[in-house]
């Protein structure tokens, strides 16, 4: 005798927009992998002016320990990160995925939709870019949708913003008692 198998969640349909990409990049320019290259250049300059004797065993010290993992990361972070993020609106739930090291996959029931925010840095703004954040009423955390174009995420907080109010105040499936629907029993 074989159990059924649980049905497997597919993935979310809806990728972000390509922009999310240059986005990310110029982010992790700015966050990790620019300061990471500077600091390097600047203690390579400091120890060729100063200290040139230390220069062998320094140069590869600052290529292993500061240049190859910050051109790693401005090269790989926005590439997985574009392949992991996608998001879809079904009739009854919100789903996400992202992460680019640590993927997430989130499905939020609309009837537990509390809040749904847009945000916009300034290097989003640049390329038109807005994130998404859906509140609900679990403990699990919300569900970002980043790199949406800014019209996609409007309507889309509309959207879900109107599906989450119809599902809580739509009435309940009458019962025959007991909590059985009617017919049921």
């Amino acid at each position: 005798m074989s159990l059924p198998s649980a049905p497997r969640l597919r993935p979310p349909r809806h990728r972000v927009d390509p922009l999310a990409r240059r986005w990310w990049t110029l982010q992790a320019l700015v966050t990790v992998s620019g300061p990471m290259l500077l600091t390097a250049l600047v203690l390579g300059l400091l120890c060729a002016l100063f200290f040139a004797g230390a220069l062998p065993w320094l140069a590869p010290l600052l290529l292993v320990v500061l240049v190859v993992p910050a051109l790693g990361y401005l090269l790989l972070m926005p590439r997985r990160r574009y392949a992991t993020h996608a998001w879809e609106l079904g009739a009854y739930a919100v789903y996400g995925a992202g992460g680019w090291i640590r993927q997430w996959r989130r499905v939020a029931p609309l009837s537990q939709v509390q809040t749904v925010d847009t945000v916009r840095g300034p290097i989003q703004r640049r390329y038109g870019l807005t994130t998404l954040t859906v509140t609900t009423a679990s403990t699990a955390g919300d569900i970002k949708i980043t790199g949406l174009p800014d019209a996609v995420a409007e309507e889309l907080a509309r959207t879900i913003g109107r599906a989450a109010h119809t599902t809580r105040t739509a009435p309940p499936a009458p019962t025959g008692g007991a909590g059985v629907p009617e017919g049921a029993a």
